[in-house]
């Protein structure tokens, strides 16, 4: 299949274009990380141009754009979705929402494990607030399957399976508190390369969509503080 991919949900932008096979050449997959954050509006769509135009592709010979859609920052997930919508549009494609949790899992499984047949792993991304996004994922005969999350949690409050992996971009703010051994750890985003070896998965168990319907998946509704709740934290110090 030809696909688009990107996630802006981290301090970090992914895109990814894969060009499917012919006749006379192989499946071809071109990728491009970038800072994140607050440059992302600006960058993001440029940045996909760039790629579609080395992969030689038209946006409207796609056959789904694949994007995450959280759990993740409020802004970048709001900004992955609008771009997401509009493209679709535009080319009359599907959008195929991916869970930014399950694309850590693969990030980490494709670096931790990539011929383990059964593998474990807790996925974890920083929501700040002295808070994680969590979720447990099971890869098991070439398939995933989510058995816990999505939650938020402290990072005391962590509580793993003896046999599973810990992956995400916690360790930096939180390592001392996670209750973890370092070896279990794998340091892993949800990258756009992650979220095209979800694809085929996904869209086979019937996951892409309308772009109308690409929306944002919020674990947490309250994304700041109140200046009387900053106020109290200050005075309680």
């Amino acid at each position: 299949m030809n696909l688009l991919a990107f996630d802006t949900s981290t301090d970090q932008m992914s895109m990814a274009v894969q060009r499917a096979a012919h006749s006379t050449r192989p499946l071809q997959v071109w990728s491009l990380a970038a800072p994140g954050g607050a440059q992302t509006s600006a960058h993001l769509i440029p940045a996909i141009q760039g790629l579609m135009a080395q992969a030689e592709l038209s946006f409207d010979q796609l056959d789904a754009i694949v994007f995450g859609h959280g759990p993740g920052s409020f802004t970048g997930l709001r900004t992955a979705c609008a771009v997401a919508q509009g493209l679709a549009y535009g080319a009359r494609v599907p959008v195929l929402p991916v869970d930014t949790l399950l694309a850590v899992a693969e990030e980490a499984r494709l670096q931790h494990a990539p011929e383990q047949e059964n593998y474990s792993v807790v996925a974890l991304l920083d929501a700040r607030m002295d808070e994680m996004y969590a979720g447990r994922y099971v890869f098991n005969n070439g398939a995933w399957t989510q058995t816990q999350g999505h939650i938020l949690l402290s990072p005391d409050q962590l509580v793993c399976e003896p046999e599973d992996a810990v992956a995400g971009n916690v360790l930096a703010p939180y390592g001392a508190r996670l209750n973890i051994p370092l070896a279990r750890y794998v340091t892993a985003l949800p990258t756009a390369t992650a979220l095209l070896r979800l694809a085929p998965q996904l869209l086979f168990s019937g996951g892409a969509i309308a772009a109308d319907q690409a929306l944002p998946l919020y674990v947490r509704d309250k994304v700041a503080k109140t200046t009387a709740e900053r106020a109290a934290e200050k005075a309680a110090l």
